[in-house]
């Protein structure tokens, strides 16, 4: 845990101005995109504080897995059920503002603007998918 990770204090329940939206596994939470990319944008997050997308490891595999299957289900539960017209992925260092872990759930990627079809840009040098 560290008190100055925002996502951290989110995952704790600290910050009482982020409604966390139901989740099936206790290590994991989800939570809306404060500036949202597409009608759907969600954040799913680890409650154990961890590094970026650069610090992930084979042993790692499990948790994105898992981090994937809950962006899935929110969008179900969000009545979005076109799961190939999603974009999910991560922003790559330097380019993510906050250094713990956090899976971008964005639907539909059909409908994402000008600006971020560039900033979620499927394999490019500052997002991985």
């Amino acid at each position: 845990y560290d008190s100055k990770c925002v996502f951290c204090r989110i995952a704790r329940r600290e910050e009482t101005g982020t409604a966390l939206l139901p989740c099936q596994y206790e290590d994991l939470v989800c939570f809306r995109d404060i500036r949202p990319g597409a009608p759907h944008h969600y954040l799913v997050v680890p409650v154990e504080h961890m590094g970026n997308c650069k610090t992930l490891k084979p042993e790692h595999i499990p948790v994105v897995k898992k981090m994937m299957e809950v962006g899935k289900a929110v969008l179900q539960r969000n009545n979005f059920n076109d799961l190939n017209d999603v974009r999910m992925g991560f922003h790559w260092p330097p380019f993510c503002s906050i250094s713990h872990l956090h899976l971008h759930v964005l639907a539909p990627a059909s409908q994402l603007g000008f600006l971020s079809r560039l900033i979620y840009r499927i394999n490019s040098y500052w997002f991985i998918t």
